[in-house]
């Protein structure tokens, strides 16, 4: 298979995923009809490790063997699950207050938050391109959540923090051993993950029994959903350059704003304009970027 048919392979496998996530968030917005935020992101994080666990005892990536289930980072893995658990909280709760596009826009601002953790926790050296694009991509998200403005609400940043949080969980990858398999990572964080979530959940008090037979499946579709979405960025990411896949995230705004328009009448042109242009305006810069700096160190060597 030549490069070219990887990476049309992975766009169309990032696609599907961005759709499964798009299945995902619309049945947490009408199950958040009946049930909260902290009790959906329980059953999602419990429930949606399954795909991801059934396909790497498949490949064998995971055996269930004392020694290859040792990871000696294992504080790090559990605290990077603890991470995930507060994104998908936040996330999930915002689904509540947020229009769909909305939601999706500024999530998008998770690249903007891995740049400036690079530079806080990395001391990685940023040019004037990247810190123009962290300019661009703010002032996007400042315009469309309006701080100060009548229309403002504190449930805005709530996207936000589901997006510094997303940032900081991948960014913290760069701490574990070069060895250190990436399967056994992502089982010990899904596993933290589920853990928190729970614990969350039981702390917020607001527990409902499930109602019903198609209540149920509902959650088990939105759980399964998530994770086989989780799983196919996976695998995307795994078969082509992210430099290559990085702009198709964007057709996750696009997506969220026409199920949003469809299944919910919502249609936030005025808020999201022009916002989310700069934001993506940013993200495009920086994915430029990144790749022009590595391709020049490769060229270099």
């Amino acid at each position: 298979m030549s490069e070219n048919q990887k990476t049309l392979k992975a766009i169309v496998i990032l696609l599907a995923g961005l759709l499964c996530f798009d299945v995902m968030i619309l049945e947490v917005r009408y199950l958040l009809a009946n049930y909260s935020a902290p009790e959906l992101s329980a059953y999602r994080n419990v429930f949606g490790i399954l795909p991801s666990l059934l396909v790497m005892l498949y490949t064998g990536e995971l055996q269930f063997q004392k020694k290859s289930l040792a990871l000696r980072q294992w504080k790090l893995a559990f605290v990077r699950g603890a991470i995930v658990a507060v994104a998908q909280l936040t996330f999930y709760s915002s689904v509540g207050f947020l229009e769909l596009a909305t939601i999706s826009a500024l999530g998008h601002t998770s690249g903007l938050f891995m740049v400036l953790l690079s530079i806080f926790l990395f001391k990685e050296r940023v040019g004037k391109w990247r810190w123009g694009a962290l300019i661009i991509g703010f002032w996007g998200a400042i315009l469309i959540i309006q701080p100060g403005s009548e229309t403002f609400s504190i449930s805005a940043l709530l996207p936000l923090v589901a997006a510094f949080s997303y940032a900081l969980y991948l960014v913290s990858m760069r701490y574990f051993d070069d060895d250190a398999p990436n399967a056994l990572i992502y089982i010990y964080a899904s596993f933290a993950s589920g853990i928190v979530a729970t614990v969350f959940a039981l702390l917020s008090g607001d527990i409902t029994p499930v109602a019903s037979l198609k209540d149920g499946f509902m959650i088990l579709l939105m759980s399964m959903a998530g994770g086989t979405g989780m799983l196919l960025m996976m695998f995307a990411y795994r078969t082509a350059p992210a430099s290559a896949l990085a702009p198709f995230g964007y057709f996750a705004i696009i997506s969220a704003f026409v199920f949003g328009w469809i299944f919910f009448g919502e249609f936030p042109v005025d808020k999201l304009f022009p916002g989310v242009l700069l934001i993506i305006l940013a993200g495009t810069i920086i994915i430029w970027r990144e790749h022009y700096v590595r391709q020049k160190q490769t060229d270099t060597v």
